[in-house]
């Protein structure tokens, strides 16, 4: 897994498909998750603890506009989380680049109702040992506002270490915020040869 495999190759493991977390999924986005996206995400909870790129308020077009995008991307990075019926949220890993091409970002969020279920820790879980086990990554890291506890102890509870806060690093909703540094590290990743391929295609 650690040695030079070819961008095909790597392309070929970032296909998620299916990965099962109780009784709910992380699979690859489809087409027809527009509607469900547009109803969860189109929520002021959910937008004041993210970047300003997801939009608010979130329409039908924005949906598609993602849709599009998301499953337009080689390889895909970002996933959904998802019921037996229904889209109820996204999670994703943005990988670096340069230096940084062993590490990648993770991105999450969960509509509202199925708040406080363990869902979204179970899926960074089983996302973080897909990322280290099928993809080679070393450090996953997350940055999440100090105002967001809920989403600090996802992190915590999924592994993720406080490595230090970020002062005034955020510009949100017409306020300056501070930033969480969360990581949690591949231990059988940074017991070999750090000379080796991108875990990503360039």
């Amino acid at each position: 897994m650690f040695s030079e495999p070819g961008i095909g190759a790597m392309r070929c493991r970032m296909a998620i498909e299916h990965i099962a977390i109780g009784k709910y999924e992380i699979r690859d986005w489809r087409e027809d998750d527009a509607a469900s996206i547009a109803q969860y995400a189109n929520n002021k909870n959910i937008w004041i603890n993210l970047r300003d790129a997801f939009p608010h308020p979130y329409t039908l077009l924005d949906a598609e506009a993602f849709l599009r995008k998301a499953m337009g991307m080689e390889p895909r990075t970002y996933f959904a989380v998802a019921s037996d019926d229904v889209a109820i949220g996204s999670i994703a890993l943005l990988p670096g680049d340069d230096v940084h091409r062993f590490t990648a970002e993770l991105g999450y969020w969960l509509a509202e109702p199925f708040w406080g279920k363990g869902i979204m820790t179970d899926a960074v879980r089983a996302l973080s040992e897909y990322a280290f086990n099928e993809l080679g990554i070393h450090c996953i890291f997350a940055e999440p506002y100090t105002t967001n506890a809920a989403s600090a102890r996802v992190l915590e509870k999924s592994g993720f270490y406080l490595e230090g806060v970020i002062r005034a690093a955020v510009f949100k909703d017409g306020r300056m915020l501070d930033q969480y540094l969360y990581a949690k590290l591949n231990k059988n990743a940074l017991q070999h040869d750090r000379q080796t391929a991108s875990a990503f295609p360039e």
